[in-house]
């Protein structure tokens, strides 16, 4: 097969009718349809019914971050509004320590309407349990479309996920066309959220229960949890005619020494069901990650995975995954690390070889996307019959919609 550089993201166009996409979620949850695609082939069963569809030993692997208030709106004017949408801490670090700082930070943003800002500080204010305040942001540079910016706020009784929550809407995405309304607030955000990050919700969770859940352990199957924050740049579209002049947006990833064991010790013996596109690629990154330090014989605290670095390698030459995971898990130990984080621009299109992943639950995506592809490397062209098949089934499209089991 040729190099995924070559693919033109023209051959994942297919029709959505506006119809199709789910504005709203539904009022439960697990009440989704699910499709399931195993052996070429497809039907349509219910969402509650997941744990009848998966292997007696999956292991599931879930992304826990959960979805912040990144939408800033400064009103400059009568008629004009700045925003900031929040990207990322600016200093690259633990994200979870940016959310507990009292001010100033400084976090990379895009911001919508910045010619209009024009004077050095622009301000809001905000009301909440511990009182009043003023929140400011001070543009300090740009490169491009990123802007570096300094929030602060004087009631420092608030820590910055606290006042981020008064001054911040929640950024659902911008396809629904509407606002957030009260009832985005709960179901937006998966009931495992915890890793504060976000700025788009990893979706494919979004149909479990705490009762699904129960069940799946009660009948013998493990849950997992890492990290991978989404980053805008899930929405952006693919402008390039081929995938070589896409740069994949980095996000951030952040797991724990306990799921690197439970990788070293489960691969082999398990089969690994990722819970949506953002955790395969997690799993799938940790994967290269781990390839790479093997090879050049060390390691960084935080770490880096480029876009192409699966595609450079002879496939023939690779360790196993639980050689990989082992490495990894024996590094972060000698180094006494609780958590390894770094970035991930990976980039899985038809071509690229999974290594850990053997089945995935996820939602259906929209054309020409970069999720499209990596389902597209997952079931190969079976990706348009499934598709299809979702369309003349009534099956409900993107974000809110519904779900569907697919094995490699």
């Amino acid at each position: 097969m040729s190099h995924p550089k070559h693919i033109s993201i023209h051959d994942f166009i297919y029709h959505l009718p506006d119809e199709s996409i789910a504005k709203f979620p539904l009022e439960n949850r697990d009440d989704a349809a699910l499709l399931v695609y195993q052996n070429g082939e497809i039907r349509k069963e219910a969402f509650k019914s997941l744990d009848d569809h998966l292997p007696s030993n999956a292991l599931l692997i879930f992304n826990d971050s959960k979805v912040i208030h990144a939408r800033i709106l400064f009103r400059i004017s009568e008629s004009v509004q700045v925003e900031c949408f929040c990207l990322e801490p600016a200093d690259g670090g633990a994200t979870a320590d940016s959310f507990s700082q009292h001010g100033p930070i400084r976090w990379t943003c895009m911001v919508g309407m910045a010619r209009k800002w024009k004077s050095e500080k622009i301000a809001k204010s905000f009301s909440g349990k511990e009182g009043d305040g003023i929140f400011t942001a001070t543009k300090i540079s740009n490169e491009g479309r990123d802007y570096l910016i300094e929030f602060d706020w004087d009631n420092k009784k608030y820590t910055f996920s606290e006042v981020l929550e008064l001054v911040g809407d929640l950024p659902i995405p911008p396809y629904l066309n509407r606002s957030a309304l009260p009832e985005d607030e709960r179901r937006y955000n998966t009931v495992y959220a915890g890793a504060e990050g976000s700025v788009a919700a990893p979706t494919a969770g979004l149909h479990f229960t705490e009762s699904i859940l129960q069940r799946l352990k009660v009948n013998g199957k493990d849950l997992a949890y890492v990290t991978l924050h989404v980053g805008a740049g899930t929405f952006l579209p693919v402008k390039s005619n081929t995938m070589e002049g896409h740069e994949m947006h980095a996000e951030r990833i952040e797991v724990s020494v306990e799921m690197i064991s439970t990788l070293a010790k489960g691969l082999g013996n398990r089969s690994i069901v990722t819970v949506g596109t953002t955790s395969t690629r997690t799993i799938e990154s940790l994967f290269w990650l781990g390839c790479k330090w093997m090879k050049e014989g060390r390691g960084e605290e935080v770490f880096f995975v480029n876009q192409w670095e699966p595609y450079e390698d002879n496939v023939n030459e690779l360790p196993s995954p639980a050689i990989v995971f082992s490495f990894l898990e024996k590094w972060m130990k000698e180094n006494q690390l609780e958590n390894l984080s770094g970035y991930t621009r990976l980039i899985i299109a038809p071509g690229y070889t999974f290594r850990v992943v053997d089945a995935l639950i996820t939602n259906f995506h929209q054309p020409g996307s970069t999720l499209l592809l990596l389902v597209a490397a997952l079931v190969g062209e079976d990706w348009k019959k499934i598709y299809e098949f979702a369309s003349q089934n009534n099956f409900r499209f993107l974000s809110y919609g519904d779900s569907s089991l697919r094995f490699r």
